[in-house]
Formats: structure tokens, C-alpha cells, sequence
């Protein structure tokens, strides 16, 4: 099985491979290697490579840049994803594309399924969408959130670094979602790809937090593992007090019942991997 990576420079984009079973061979290409913005060169490298699979962890993900970007975040989420949807589909191979919470309002009060409608409420969001609807039907499209790894610029590298360097650090206690371990998320790729799952899933680690939540978590884990020495105040505050030029949905807990069956099993509980990923940090030295 021959399968081409876009992102592969992105937290994703390092999982997949790192996770890749024996029998795939990989082809990874960055965004130096490809913009998959543009159609003729997408259309050249596919056909050149001439994959069976094709998994696009490519994307635009400044959220609040996109908010005056938006004709490249669109580039990017939307008709970056279809340009590749379509090489792929020439090649007659499968397409897997990751989405986004962010199709979301946040306005429901229990967990998102992959049929919930849509309705996002900023550029980058409308441009996930716009990425989902131009992958096509046949493809297999997996919504997740909160994604972080112990490589590259996260939520809990971010954690670690104002904690060693404040006393008290504030973090926003309305949102809430669920983290996802980048490993984890790419071997739930490899699992849906191997069970030939095709059309919406969801996947993140099980459970939810708010934001609040998970850095008390990530300060708990980092000193038990010596990471960091002395403990920070950590304030609860709200949305309105830390304005940002995107909305952000309050609440963006997905519904993953139907990739769990898929996978053969539930995720772990997101703390479970957070331990994994500041162990990770720790033996990176």
C-alpha cells in the first residue's frame, strides 16, 4: 500500500508516520514540497506517485490569522483539499481528509454526531466545511480537536512554558471540548483505513474538559514528572475576558461511537495520553 501524506512537517503529519503499518509505504511530502493550494502541481505529484491512498493533514489552522485571511484559508481548507480529492479519485485511490470542531456553533448541550448540523461561526471553521464538502462522498473524512503532540507548537507546550515562567497564569473555563493525542488520532487513521471506512467520523480521546481543566491537568502531570518545580495559580476565567478575532464554540464534544465500533474499541480517557505526551517530553530531555 502506497500512501501519500500531505502536512507531513505538522503534528499530524509526524504521527501518521510514526504510527504507519509495516506494509505502507510512505510518501511525505511538506508544504515546501507541495501548496496544495495549487491545482496543477497537486495534480502532478499525485500522478507522479501514483499512491493508493492519499491522507491530507495539510491545512490553514491559524484561526484567529484566518479571520483576515480568508481568501487563503479557502485556498488552503477548501480547494486545496479538493484539488487533492480529485487526484486522488483520477488515480482511483482513497482520499482521507481531517476536519475540525470548528464546523460547529457549540450551541448543544450534548455530544456532536457526524449527521449534527453544521454551522460555523468563523473563516476558518466556513473553510473546514468548504474542505469537507469539496473531499467528496466517497472519501473518508475524520473530525477531530484539540490536537497536541510532543512535537511543535500546542496547548500544552504553551502550559509548560508560561507555567515555568509565572506565577499565576489564566486560562478560559466556558469552552468546552475534548483533547486529542496526534499519535492516537493517526493511529485511528490507520485503523478507520484498514476496516475500509469511507464517508464522516469523529475522533478524539474520550472524555471532555474545558480549557481550564486541561492545564490543571498538564501542571498536575508535569510536576509529578519532575518537568516543572514549583506549581503556578492557575485562574479560571471566561471567553469575554480573553477576546480573540475568532469565535470559538463553547462547547465542541464530538460523538465518536460510531469510529470507536469502527476501530474495534474507545479511545483512552484524554488524561491517559496526556500522561503519555509529557513522559514523551521528559525523554526528550
Amino acid at each position: 500500500m502506497k500512501v501519500l501524506i500531505t502536512g507531513c512537517n505538522g503534528q499530524l503529519g509526524h504521527s501518521l508516520q510514526a504510527t504507519a503499518p509495516a506494509k505502507a509505504t510512505l510518501v511525505c511530502l511538506g508544504s515546501a514540497d507541495l501548496d496544495i493550494s495549487q491545482g496543477n502541481a497537486v495534480d502532478r505529484l499525485v500522478a507522479q506517485h501514483a499512491p493508493d491512498v492519499v491522507i491530507n493533514a495539510a491545512a490553514y489552522t491559524a484561526v484567529d490569522r484566518a479571520e483576515q485571511d480568508e481568501e487563503r484559508a479557502q485556498a488552503i481548507n477548501g480547494a486545496g483539499t479538493g484539488f487533492l480529492a480529485k487526484a486522488a479519485r483520477r488515480q482511483g485511490a482513497r482520499f482521507v481528509h481531517v476536519s475540525t470542531d470548528f464546523v460547529f456553533d457549540g450551541a448543544a448541550g450534548t455530544p456532536y454526531r457526524p449527521d449534527a448540523p453544521t454551522n460555523p461561526m468563523g473563516v476558518y471553521g466556513r473553510s473546514k466545511l468548504a474542505g469537507e464538502k469539496a473531499a467528496g462522498q466517497d472519501a473518508l473524512i475524520v473530525r477531530t480537536a484539540w490536537v497536541y503532540a510532543p512535537e511543535g507548537g500546542n496547548f500544552v507546550r504553551t502550559m509548560l512554558r508560561l507555567m515555568g515562567e509565572r506565577p499565576e497564569v489564566r486560562v478560559v473555563a466556558d469552552q468546552i471540548g475534548t483533547p486529542t493525542y496526534a499519535p492516537a488520532l493517526a493511529d485511528a487513521i490507520w485503523r478507520l483505513l484498514a476496516a475500509y471506512a469511507s464517508g464522516m467520523h469523529h475522533y478524539t480521546d474520550s472524555g471532555a474538559a474545558s480549557w481550564y481543566d486541561f492545564a490543571v491537568a498538564i501542571q498536575e502531570e508535569a510536576l509529578a514528572a519532575g518537568l516543572l518545580t514549583q506549581e503556578a495559580t492557575i485562574i479560571p476565567i471566561a471567553t469575554s475576558d480573553y477576546p480573540t478575532p475568532a469565535r470559538r464554540p463553547s462547547y465542541s464534544v464530538l460523538d465518536k461511537s460510531a469510529t470507536f465500533a469502527a476501530i474495534g474499541g474507545p479511545a483512552p480517557h484524554w488524561r491517559v495520553h496526556l500522561r503519555t505526551m509529557i513522559a514523551a517530553i521528559k525523554a526528550q530531555g
